[in-house]
């Protein structure tokens, strides 16, 4: 078909890092495009907060003081998921009736004693603390013998299911390699089965190439919106070189990736000048001592803001039962996010 259209007619797209597809329908997505900035009741925040149980001094659930951090801080997880001391366990019954007992350590990151800072408010040398903090807890928790995968993450905003409005991150580390970086372990082994090279940095590389879905780069890592994109907003930040995990980058490749977090999330926040809810996570090498060089360290974001602060993409009937689907292209995304002021809305810097 001749007169073909990527940015107006239903098509799908692959994701070559699991496998998946995507069902894109930018025809659905045609109403022009107002840029909102439509005001909502977020809650005007305090820089210390006697009643939270993250901030500096306080206590915590669990009846123990948190210290006068004034950096970044970790501890382990009140109400963690998973846990360590646990008895091995195992069912297996035919082809129907399977489970497994699962050891695990979940811990929890404030990024910052200031309870009314989130990333994009905080600047990079305040976030590279956090990046190095990552890296102490990737080698501490993957040196374990029984931990075989640590995911990084972070859900900000009570959209998102995030508890507590103090700027944290958590960190589950266990036996199992879970669902999604399990998926791109084999597609990332294939890959570097058939080249010998890693998936992620030739996708970088193209990309960088194309120049389409390109946010900005600095010397060590790019940020983009991958060709392969499920939220209206989602987004990667990703190395421009290998760089298997955490435990291989040096202060200089840390401070980049924080500035690379600062710069994606300025954006967010200025698309609707509101504080813009995601899920944010690390995929990289796992832990159970094996070289693992098909792997590149990559954080991906996931936002549901679709059209102002207050309209949200829901996966819900064809996205549960069927597979994603998204309105606007990942071009198109780009557009509106790369349209953005560098500075912060709130504080102009």
């Amino acid at each position: 078909m001749s007169d073909f259209n990527f940015e107006d007619h239903s098509h799908r797209r692959y994701n070559p890092f699991t496998g998946d597809w995507l069902q894109v329908s930018p025809h659905r997505g045609k109403r022009p495009w107002q840029g909102q900035e439509e005001n909502t009741a977020e809650e005007k925040k305090v820089a210390y907060d006697e009643a939270c149980y993250l901030c500096p001094t306080n206590t915590r659930v669990n009846g123990e003081l948190n210290p006068d951090y004034q950096g970044s801080f970790v501890f382990q997880n009140d109400f963690g998921a998973l846990t360590a001391d646990i008895p091995e366990g195992e069912l297996s019954e035919g082809e129907f009736f399977k489970a497994k007992s699962e050891r695990g350590i979940c811990k929890v990151i404030c990024f910052s004693p200031r309870h009314d800072l989130t990333i994009p408010e905080l600047d990079v040398q305040a976030i590279t603390k956090v990046v190095e903090l990552w890296k102490a807890e990737y080698l501490g928790l993957g040196g374990k013998d029984f931990i075989n995968y640590v995911q990084i993450f972070e859900n900000k905003g009570s959209v998102m299911g995030c508890s507590n409005p103090h700027p944290h991150g958590q960190i589950w580390a266990q036996e199992s390699v879970p669902v999604e970086p399990a998926k791109k372990q084999q597609k990332f082994s294939q890959y570097f089965e058939k080249y010998g090279r890693s998936m992620v940095v030739d996708y970088v590389q193209e990309e960088l190439k194309k120049n389409e879905r390109i946010l900005f780069e600095n010397e060590y890592f790019v940020g983009l919106v991958p060709f392969w994109a499920v939220w209206p907003f989602e987004a990667m930040i990703a190395p421009k070189t290998h760089i298997a995990s955490l435990a291989e980058m040096d202060e200089a490749q840390m401070e980049a990736l924080a500035d690379a977090y600062r710069q994606l999330t300025i954006m967010y926040d200025n698309v609707f000048k509101v504080s813009f809810p995601y899920s944010a996570g690390i995929h990289q090498a796992m832990t159970d001592g094996k070289d693992h060089p098909e792997w590149d360290l990559h954080m991906v974001f996931y936002p549901p803001l679709l059209r102002s602060a207050t309209v949200k993409k829901f996966m819900v009937g064809y996205e549960m039962l069927a597979n994603p689907q998204r309105d606007i292209t990942a071009e198109s995304a780009v557009k509106i996010l790369k349209s953005q002021p560098k500075e912060h809305y709130k504080t102009g810097k």
